[in-house]
């Protein structure tokens, strides 16, 4: 079993010193989320029971990109994901580049997590469509791994033409790429187009749901003998007897938060705004769980 953790709503000055921390104790990943913008008038509903954010308009949602590259720089062993990166609100190429870079950057120890996403706005603003987001990132996962292969690249499909170029540096290892969302499109995507699926997090009973879909798909397209990734948080108290269920049902990887339930941390209520803040609870669940499931 796989031990990852999110970035989300730690300042971005943090993150970084944080990400040592979890190296040095043993974690496997941190995963990292993306918004580029909050808009002053939000007309797309969030996908929950009350249709808005659960965020304040003034969190902060530092690029993906510059803060994995930052982070692998500081660190030896520790991966990095998103959960997840609306990469059809980009162009192209764009994608391809940053992600390539941050590969060679980190030697490998990059995946790219992608989602349809849902805020309208985002898109418009970026000059990219909305309505077809689905079906431009089911070409543009394959058309990713066409154009990291290095040397003479190109793509032709329905939504994206890119005539023969170089785009260097290109990644030295196979970037895995996972998809997010639970929609019926959004787990066949995942289960047909990809190397894994990330979730969100979920009970016991939801997470076997989603997981036997997953399975389900993957036998449909003749992939149910393939590595797969999948890498969901679990609302449950954490235990080793809890991750070694997950592990026998499938799940590859679980994203835990192991500051959860110490009231004031991420909201600062410590005096110093220093990485070292989290230690205690980053080594905590560490030794009283991630040892004890190895």
């Amino acid at each position: 079993m796989q031990f990852w953790s999110g970035a989300a709503f730690i300042r971005a000055t943090e993150a970084i010193g944080v990400a040592q921390i979890f190296d040095e104790c043993g974690y496997d990943g941190v995963v990292c989320a993306d918004h580029l913008i909050y808009p002053r008038q939000l007309s797309s509903p969030y996908p929950s029971p009350t249709g808005r954010p659960m965020w304040s308009p003034d969190s902060a949602w530092p690029d993906s990109w510059v803060l994995i590259g930052a982070m692998a720089a500081v660190t030896t062993r520790l991966r990095f994901s998103n959960a997840v990166y609306v990469a059809p609100a980009r162009p192209l190429l764009e994608v391809a580049k940053q992600v390539a870079t941050a590969s060679v950057i980190s030697e490998g120890r990059v995946s790219l997590g992608v989602g349809a996403g849902w805020m309208r706005e985002e898109f418009d603003l970026m000059g990219q469509g909305f309505d077809n987001r689905g079906k431009r990132l089911d070409e543009m996962i394959p058309a990713l791994r066409a154009l990291w292969q290095g040397g003479w690249v190109s793509w032709s499909g329905r939504y994206y033409e890119v005539p023969e170029l170089m785009l260097e540096p290109h990644p030295t290892h196979p970037v895995p790429i996972l998809c997010g969302g639970e929609s019926d499109a959004a787990l066949r995507r995942a289960a047909g187009l990809c190397d894994g699926w990330v979730g969100t997090a979920y009970a016991w009973d939801e997470a076997v749901h989603y997981v036997q879909k997953l399975k389900a798909f993957r036998r449909s397209y003749g992939r149910h003998n393939e590595p797969f990734e999948t890498m969901l948080a679990l609302r449950e108290t954490p235990s080793p007897d809890l991750y070694k269920r997950a592990e026998d049902l499938g799940i590859t990887a679980v994203m835990c938060s192991p500051w959860a339930g110490l009231d004031g941390l991420l909201a600062g209520a410590s005096s110093t705004h220093s990485a070292e803040r989290f230690r205690p609870a980053v080594e905590r669940f560490a030794e009283t769980v991630i040892e004890k499931c190895r």
